[in-house]
């Protein structure tokens, strides 16, 4: 089945942020937190793409390196709620109507409770405001979504012919798990990491703007925005650049998760034109 145009969109979206990221580990125009305020406030301009911010930074260095930011947030949040998220609903769906099952999935709903904003506000308080404390709050408030979805396609898994067999001779729970229900679960897993992936950019960029995640000077989308609510009445470009960012990295991880869940569920793949 051929990607649609939505999907071929959310490709070129998320890979243009990611060269993006990559690039500006080597290479920006300018250093994103040298400040020249004898240019504060350009216009777009041969010398300057996107102009410059309140202290003379360049915008388009700083959009570059919070590029940087962006990514690895996700990559590290996503990680640690599918590190923890995919065995504990393995094992749920394993054991399920045991108390096993029943004590991960509670778990999961009490941990629902505290969104990623309210954990990082917590963290912030004991730990302090950075991006290692957005990630970390990010990642645990994905736990449940991951555990959840890794629940219920384990339960679907364990029903076929191939799992009876394996208990039937005596395969080890933990070799059934990795050998059998996990491999079967990669489609499903790909798309939550793909959606969740674009609520982690969404969740990094609000607590960079309330000062919950990345501190001054560093480059980050969210605090870009939080620096310039006050200019929109006189340089609204300081906050459209950001902004549009943020809106397309979301856009095109969100279009990429439709497409592969498109690709990989065998029940659209006939209604798919």
């Amino acid at each position: 089945m051929k990607l649609r145009f939505s999907g071929w969109l959310g490709v070129f979206l998320v890979v243009a942020t990611v060269l993006v990221a990559l690039v500006s580990l080597v290479w920006t125009p300018y250093d994103p937190t040298l400040a020249h305020p004898d240019v504060r406030l350009a216009g777009p301009s041969a010398e300057h793409l996107l102009g410059t911010d309140r202290f003379g930074r360049d915008t388009a260095s700083r959009i570059m390196a919070g590029a940087q930011i962006t990514v690895f947030v996700g990559l590290v949040a996503v990680g640690i709620a599918a590190l923890v998220g995919v065995p504990l609903g393995i094992l749920a769906g394993m054991r399920r109507g045991t108390w096993v099952d029943a004590l991960v999935m509670r778990g999961a709903d009490l941990l629902l409770a505290f969104p990623a904003l309210l954990l990082a506000i917590i963290a912030g308080a004991v730990w302090g405001p950075s991006t290692l404390t957005a990630m970390v709050a990010i990642g645990i408030a994905g736990i449940p979504s991951f555990a959840r979805v890794a629940r219920s396609g384990t339960l679907q898994v364990i029903t076929q012919d191939f799992i009876s067999s394996a208990r039937i001779s005596a395969v080890p729970g933990w070799k059934v798990a990795l050998r059998h229900i996990l491999p079967n679960l990669t489609g499903l897993l790909i798309v939550q990491a793909s959606v969740y992936f674009a609520l982690a950019i969404l969740a990094e960029a609000g607590l960079s703007y309330l000062g919950l995640g990345t501190a001054p000077p560093a480059a980050s989308w969210g605090r870009m925005l939080q620096d310039s609510q006050s200019l929109l009445g006189t340089a609204p470009l300081q906050a459209f650049w950001p902004g549009l960012a943020i809106a397309a990295t979301v856009l095109g991880f969100n279009l990429l998760g439709d497409a592969l869940r498109d690709l990989l569920d065998p029940r659209l793949k006939g209604s798919a034109r």
